[in-house]
Parts: structure tokens; C-alpha cells; sequence
């Protein structure tokens, strides 16, 4: 849950923002929608801190431009360079396009800003889209995770939950959810008394996420304890542990703030405004950061992944052709072009994908 919630920091806002708000819409604190109080948080910070709305917007745009590569980059790897649609490549691809929306989102609040400024339904597309794929990226990871753990520490009671048509079916329920609950909150009308609903929220959508992947972190390094494990499959469960670890670093350095501002202003709503809106946009900016920061997900999640990624770049430096740079590329179903096709990986390639072992 991109992400976050989306009504926790609306309602926080709401009890800070009521002059700029209805400066800006004319209309009585408790008849405006969260939507239109987050719509002026930039039009208020960039009134009392000129010079620190400036550089957010620097770094913004430093995000949007990293994470468009990386992002881009990896689709391409996923979408196009891997064969086998595996559950846990699924939820990746999910989880990439949730980046790039999110990356998207950043120059349509700096034009929308600068463009219609006062025009509170043009800042719809980038409010809807920012916390729609903030809740998804955080329910994609997640999701990662879980799938890591049913396949390194559960391979046959998982067996049936890791099928393609499940994980379709998943990310369906994501997208969908996700959508009608920012919706639903967006046009919530701020009455001055959002505790229960921020609470709520956070544990759901912050909370839960960050407990399950701190147990299967916990189970998976309890089975790499486990004596007797071969080589093979010590190298495996040592990547799904890795991948969980980065996902927790993630979710610290991206979502706690963001949600620990909402309960904080929840329990003091009369935190002076102007910490509560520098705050709040630190948090906010640092949320935007897990797009640039998934990638590192990326690597743990298939182990010919590095590998692709490494054949492409010596592919286009080398000029080399691609069935001999590309280790993940299409293969035939007779023995005579499998065999063709290992022979013809780089030696240090084909070492690295017999070391990690096959995907679950």
C-alpha cells in the first residue's frame, strides 16, 4: 500500500490547512472534501517556504527522471526478456507499472501547479494517481514477499496459491481495491474528527504489511539455519532473504515517515502548522523515493535478472549477437538448441545462473 494512505495525510491536513483552504475554494472547512485540502498543500508550502518547495521540486524531478529509467528499464526486462511468467514476475511487472505511474504523477503536479494553479479538478489526475499506486506498490511488495516465502520455505503447501491464474486474480483484487477505497476516501468530507478512520488505515495498509514481511523475514532466516541444506538451495533462500530485507529497508525509509506523521498529528492535532506541512512534504518526498529504490527488489526476484540486465548493456557496447549475450533468451524445446544455447551463454553467466539455481 504506493502505498500509503491517502487519507491519512488529507485528514491530517485538515486541521492545518483551514485558511489556505478556504482561501483558495470558498467553501466552509467542514463541507470541503480531503481532496481539496491535499489539492492546496503545495500552494502553502511554496507561500511559506519558497526555498525548500524548490528543492522538493528538484528532487522530484531528480526521482522522476531515475526512476523512469530504471523502471523503463526493467518492464522491457520482465515484460519482453523474460519467458516464464511466473508468479512472482507478475507481481514484479505490477509493481514496475505502479512506479512508473507514480514517476508520471510528478510532472503533472509541477505543470498543474505552475499551468491552472487554483484549479482544484485539474489536480485530480495527480492526486487519484499518486496515492492509487502508493497503496499498490506497498500491497505489490507484499505480495512479493509473501510469494518468495511460499516458494523458498513452503514450496508444496504453496504449490496451489503460486499459480499464474492466481496471481492474475491477485493483482486484479489490488488494482481494484486500491482504486475504490482512494475514491471512496478522496470525497470523504473532513469534519474534524479522522482519528479512528487514519488509524484504521495505517494498520492496514502500513501496519500488516510491514508484520507479515518481518515474520517471513524471521521464518526464512530460521531456515537457513536449518543443518543439512545443500548449496543450491542454501544460495536461494539466502536471495528470498535478501529480497525481504531490502523490502523492509523500503518500507522504513519510504513509508514510515509518511505514516507516522499521520498517527503523530492524529494524537496532537495542535502541532503548529508550519512543522506539520514541512513534515508532511519530507514525508511525501520520501515516499516518491521507493520508486527509484524498487529496483534493488528487482535484482533478488529472478536470478537471471542481473544477468539480462548485464547482457544488454554488452550487447549494445559490444556489438555481440543476442542469442550469444542473452542468457534468459527464448528457448527451443528440442535438445539439440537447449544444448546450442548453454554453449553459447558467457562462461561467467552460465556460472552465475548454475550457482543461484532454478527459479520457483
Amino acid at each position: 500500500m504506493p502505498s500509503a494512505s491517502s487519507a491519512g495525510p488529507l485528514a491530517m491536513a485538515a486541521p492545518n490547512a483551514t485558511a489556505a483552504a478556504a482561501a483558495w475554494t470558498n467553501v466552509s472547512t467542514p463541507e470541503m472534501p480531503l481532496f481539496h485540502l491535499f489539492a492546496v498543500l503545495d500552494g502553502e508550502l511554496h507561500a511559506a517556504f519558497p526555498g525548500l518547495w524548490l528543492a522538493l521540486m528538484a528532487v522530484h524531478g531528480v526521482i522522476f527522471l531515475v526512476g523512469l529509467v530504471l523502471n523503463g528499464l526493467a518492464l522491457y526486462v520482465f515484460g519482453c526478456r523474460t519467458q516464464a511468467k511466473t508468479p512472482s514476475v507478475i507481481y514484479t511487472i505490477n509493481l514496475v507499472v505502479t512506479d512508473l505511474l507514480v514517476g508520471l504523477s510528478l510532472p503533472t503536479r509541477f505543470a498543474v501547479f505552475y499551468g491552472t494553479r487554483g484549479c482544484l479538478r485539474c489536480a485530480l489526475p495527480h492526486v487519484f494517481g499518486y496515492f492509487l499506486n502508493m497503496h499498490c506498490s506497498i500491497l505489490f511488495l507484499t505480495c512479493i514477499c509473501v510469494d518468495r516465502y511460499l516458494a523458498i520455505v513452503q514450496p508444496d503447501g504453496g504449490r496451489r496459491w503460486r499459480q499464474p491464474a492466481c496471481a492474475r486474480a491477485v493483482c486484479a483484487f489490488v488494482w481494484l481495491a486500491a482504486g475504490t477505497v482512494t475514491l471512496s476516501v478522496l470525497g470523504v468530507t473532513a469534519t474534524g474528527g479522522p482519528c479512528c478512520r487514519v488509524f484504521a488505515l495505517t494498520v492496514l495498509e502500513f501496519l500488516l504489511p510491514l508484520l507479515v514481511i518481518s515474520i517471513f523475514t524471521g521464518r526464512i532466516m530460521c531456515a537457513l539455519s536449518r543443518p543439512g541444506l545443500l548449496r543450491q538451495g542454501r544460495q536461494r533462500r539466502m536471495r528470498a532473504m535478501q529480497l525481504l530485507l531490502t523490502v523492509l529497508v523500503i518500507f522504513l525509509v519510504c513509508f514510515t515517515p509518511f505514516h507516522a506523521r499521520q498517527v503523530a498529528v492524529a494524537l496532537w492535532p495542535d502541532v503548529p502548522h508550519h512543522t506539520s506541512l514541512v513534515v508532511y512534504h519530507v514525508a511525501v518526498t520520501l515516499s516518491s523515493l521507493n520508486s527509484c529504490m524498487d529496483p534493488i527488489v528487482y535484482c533478488f526476484v529472478t536470478s537471471s535478472f542481473q544477468t539480462t540486465v548485464r547482457g544488454l548493456f554488452h550487447q549494445r557496447g559490444a556489438g555481440c549477437e543476442p542469442k550469444s549475450c542473452n542468457v534468459v533468451g527464448t528457448r527451443k524445446s528440442s535438445k539439440n538448441s537447449a544444448h546450442r544455447h548453454i554453449l553459447g551463454a558467457r562462461p561467467r553467466a552460465l556460472t552465475q545462473a548454475l550457482a543461484n539455481g532454478p527459479e520457483a
